[in-house]
């Protein structure tokens, strides 16, 4: 068994600092923060090469804390419990120095990260940081380093990790937090936020208040998660987008839509996309976390898949604009809606495609796939019978929502995961939904 950490400290400068509100990527991610108990920690272990000393892995973790606002953030709440961030421009972190002790050193970085993810991080107290490295018999072997996603999100993630690889010194690239902040609550800002509330509140007007049909009883696990994996479905997807023009992006929202439709019996399927915002004026390769989700009734009902896609993609281009405002003044407008409703308006059905398509690519419509290598139909099929499907449990407390994701794909197959609250779906009817777009994927693929 590994022994309990030893630390240094590793002190730290940078150019930068300051008070002020957390831009509305940031607000997104504290609510979330806060609804889950838990810091949503990103990241994981990485071998070190030969030869690495601790003198290394400190000097990375201070270029890190350096060079990065977001890193020297930490949240301040008033009486109220409104969070404001201050931005440091020098102070300590410390880096944990875990010895194996005979253990297997990568199962040794294992434990390390379990134990990470799993204690609790006080933003108002902690960098939003975690960093370790493993020794044996006092020689490095591997780095875990965990970063909430207060702090970045996938791609500032991506961004940060090329910037360490290459130990950039330019000046870091985009807007800042604190400079965020500061244009959304100009009147530019206002206008942007104004417009977006307007949208949601049409929205929220219209939609039946339930995304699914009304469950006898909650089961057990009360928060269940599965995860599909199909080789047919990249090939439909394949098929799909080069056939058709439309981006691999609205494709797979489209057969999300069609399948929910088609196990629940609820239209329109109303969605809240994950839109990463970097198609916006100094977010494309800013360090911080600017996702937020969208807002889409999606009409998917009686008509061919083309133009079903074409419908979602109109819908989904006007969801993708006004996904950029404050969250807190959205939370208001929902319990407003659904006061004067007199029904309690339950949104929270997210979908997250994590394959790594450009933002400015799903912003824009740009298409992802081309005719030149468009899979047969016997190749798509041949391979349905290797889909899997595993169910698991876990460990988070109920919270009435659904999320859906479209993993990072594995070798040639692609990965859909699901994570629902049974009192509004049930394991068996989650199991099926993401089993049916495969279904949807290879009835489309096969017509065009």
């Amino acid at each position: 068994m590994a022994a309990g950490p030893d630390r240094i400290a590793v002190p730290f400068d940078g150019a930068g600092e300051g008070v002020g509100e957390l831009a509305w990527g940031q607000q997104e991610a504290w609510m979330s923060i806060r609804r889950l108990g838990s810091w949503m920690p990103l990241g994981g272990v990485k071998p070190l090469p030969p030869g690495t000393t601790v003198e290394d892995v400190a000097a990375e973790l201070r270029y890190l804390m350096s060079r990065f606002h977001v890193l020297r953030s930490r949240v301040r709440l008033d009486a109220e419990q409104h969070p404001t961030q201050e931005v440091f421009a020098h102070g300590e972190i410390d880096l944990d120095l875990v010895d194996a002790d005979g253990e297997d050193p990568a199962e040794a970085a294992a434990r390390v990260r379990r134990r990470y993810a799993e204690t609790a991080l006080d933003l108002a107290a902690e960098w939003p940081i975690r960093m370790g490295v493993v020794l044996d018999r006092g020689r490095p072997t591997h780095m875990i380093a965990l970063i909430s996603h207060f702090a970045v999100d996938a791609h500032g993630a991506q961004v940060m990790l090329d910037d360490v690889a290459a130990r950039t010194t330019t000046p870091v690239a985009g807007t800042s937090p604190l400079e965020q902040a500061a244009w959304q609550q100009s009147a530019a800002g206002r206008r942007q936020n104004d417009a977006a509330l307007r949208y949601h509140e049409s929205v929220l007007r219209s939609i039946a208040p339930s995304r699914f049909p009304a469950q006898p009883a909650q089961t057990e696990p009360k928060i269940w998660t599965g995860e599909f994996t199909s080789r047919a479905l990249p090939r439909a997807v394949a098929r799909i987008t080069a056939r058709t023009g439309f981006d691999a992006a609205t494709s797979l929202l489209t057969l999300f839509a069609v399948a929910q439709a088609r196990i629940t019996g609820v239209h329109p399927v109303v969605l809240r996309p994950m839109v990463g915002n970097r198609f916006r004026r100094g977010l494309a390769d800013v360090v911080c976390t600017v996702t937020q989700a969208g807002l889409c009734a999606l009409d998917v009902a009686d008509a061919p898949f083309e133009e079903v896609l074409a419908r979602v993609k109109r819908t989904t281009m006007t969801a993708y604009k006004h996904a950029y405002h404050n969250p807190f003044d959205l939370e208001e407008l929902v319990t407003r809606v659904s006061r004067e409703r007199g029904v309690d308006i339950n949104i929270a059905c997210f979908f997250n495609n994590r394959r790594g398509e450009s933002p400015t690519a799903v912003a824009t419509g740009a298409t992802t796939a081309t005719a030149a290598t468009v899979p047969a139909v016997a190749e798509m099929r041949e391979v349905l019978p290797d889909s899997v499907f595993r169910g698991t449990v876990t460990g988070q407390k109920p919270m009435r929502r659904t999320f859906a994701r479209v993993e990072p794909d594995v070798a040639d197959a692609m990965r859909l995961s699901i994570l629902l609250d049974t009192g509004l779906l049930s394991p068996a009817d989650g199991q099926a939904w993401l089993q049916e777009i495969e279904t949807v994927a290879v009835e489309a693929a096969s017509k065009v």
